[in-house]
């Protein structure tokens, strides 16, 4: 008999409340879900990219780079991503020498038009695992096929305990504006359980020369809800990330998607609830962190964001996303999206290196959204951070908001989560908090999964 506990339903029908955290993926992360993205759709990708860019009433899409590194120390227990601790050097070396024949072969493509990337990401896994030079020839080598002349902004993830001040020095002078710190915790028992590789001195020491060489950007993440994790552990650890004064800070709600090593934990003891913080508790951490950062004047920009200056402090990339931007994505498992079409790279290291190396590209999975579709998910995107613009819809997609999700709008008004101030609608904290849950009101039906927490 299962021990999930369902709490009552709301009066007006919506996503039922589950308290404890079971195994699954909770964060609405693209629309429609991945699911529906088939191989049988590879095609449509490809004629794609055979065309210009599609000019809309708006202009032509921003292009966005994404570049997927899958190195790291160790897998950390609550890791979902495409993640390899076990490749050498020669395998690295081949992996970059595909990332840059990969990116070549888009780059003379029709769909980039001669555009550049307005913003580029380093993402992982671990992109500060590599070396200075192993970073210095592949960004070399991104450069002269797609050049960053012209981007806003150009973020690199990276883990503490691999930033020596040589290679903090080195990412500085690739360019990199934005520097996010997944630092996740600063006690030492909670990131040696949920296993993470660094330890808080190496928390401390990488942030301080990161200050020092001046990035103009420094994020730090957080995760509420980690194993072991505890009411008085939660309030320190907010208190040192209050104390660096990074420029901003995302928090993420623990999730325990299928392919992470709590789940197998689990499976394996034949439990069904995580081992972590339930939903009501990890939302009142993060109103808790959030309000700790407003007492000294920050913002709250998003589900997930806090920043210290809104009008300096921006997330180009995620914007981007959000808003329907083409974004050009390579390496293993990773996905973008071009000329109106979603893509999925090879889930595995080698099938995709050798997709590469026989010159063929490494594309897994595809999928066409229609018009309504597109309009669903930079909709429900947006409203993650917290209040979109409904003359912005109405312009870019024809129909105002207000008519084409009246019942979803609708019912989060009659929940309580609703705001409205002219132009903007929006959401409550207590909605902003929840707000993954709460997005699967604006799903197709087709695509609900009737699991919501």
């Amino acid at each position: 008999m299962s021990s999930i506990t369902i709490a009552p339903p709301p009066k007006t029908a919506g996503p039922p409340i589950q308290k404890e955290t079971t195994a699954g993926n909770y964060f609405v992360a693209n629309y429609p879900p991945f699911a529906y993205w088939k191989p049988e759709f590879i095609p449509e990708f490809t004629d794609a990219l055979n065309r210009p860019p599609v000019a809309t009433p708006t202009g032509v899409a921003p292009l966005g780079l994404y570049t997927h590194i899958p190195f790291c120390r160790k897998r950390c227990h609550f890791c979902y991503f495409r993640v390899y601790t076990d490749k050498n050097a020669d395998d690295i070396k081949g992996y970059l020498d595909a990332l840059l024949r990969e990116l070549s072969v888009y780059a003379a493509k029709p769909i980039i038009g001669g555009r550049k990337p307005k913003f580029v990401y380093f993402g992982g896994g671990t992109p500060s695992y590599l070396s200075p030079d192993q970073l210095k020839f592949l960004t070399d080598g991104m450069k002269r096929l797609l050049p960053w002349d012209e981007a806003e902004e150009v973020t690199f993830e990276g883990e503490p305990g691999t930033l020596t001040d040589h290679k903090l020095r080195a990412i500085r002078d690739l360019g990199v504006t934005r520097l996010s710190l997944g630092i996740e915790h600063f006690d030492d028992h909670i990131l040696e359980v949920n296993g993470r590789a660094h330890r808080s001195k190496e928390v401390q020491r990488a942030y301080a020369y990161a200050r020092e060489i001046g990035f103009p950007q420094i994020n730090i993440d957080l995760i509420a809800g980690m194993v072991e994790e505890t009411e008085e552990k939660w309030q320190e650890a907010v208190a040192k990330a209050v104390a660096l004064r990074p420029d901003s800070v995302t928090i993420y709600q623990m999730e325990v998607p299928y392919n992470t090593g709590i789940y197998q934990q689990m499976k394996a003891e034949g439990k069904l609830v995580a081992p972590v913080a339930d939903w009501e508790t990890k939302r009142r951490w993060v109103n808790y962190a959030y309000g700790e950062f407003e007492k000294i004047g920050y913002t709250v920009t998003s589900g997930t964001t806090v920043v210290r200056d809104p009008a300096q402090v921006k997330f180009v990339y995620r914007d981007g996303l959000f808003s329907g931007a083409d974004i050009l994505s390579i390496g293993v498992a990773s996905f973008g999206h071009l000329n109106g079409v979603h893509y999925q790279n090879h889930h595995d290291f080698q099938p995709y290196v050798d997709a590469v190396l026989a010159d063929r590209l490494p594309v897994h999975r595809a999928f066409t959204p229609s018009a309504e579709e597109r309009y669903i998910r930079e909709f429900m995107l947006q409203l993650k951070l917290g209040s979109v613009s409904a003359a912005k819809f109405t312009q870019k997609f024809g129909c105002s908001p207000w008519d084409q999700f009246a019942q979803p709008l609708a019912t989060l008004r009659d929940q309580g989560f609703l705001t409205h101030d002219g132009d903007r609608i929006g959401i409550t904290r207590d909605g902003l908090l929840q707000v993954d849950r709460l997005l699967h009101e604006f799903f197709k039906p087709e695509h609900k999964s009737g699991r919501y927490a």
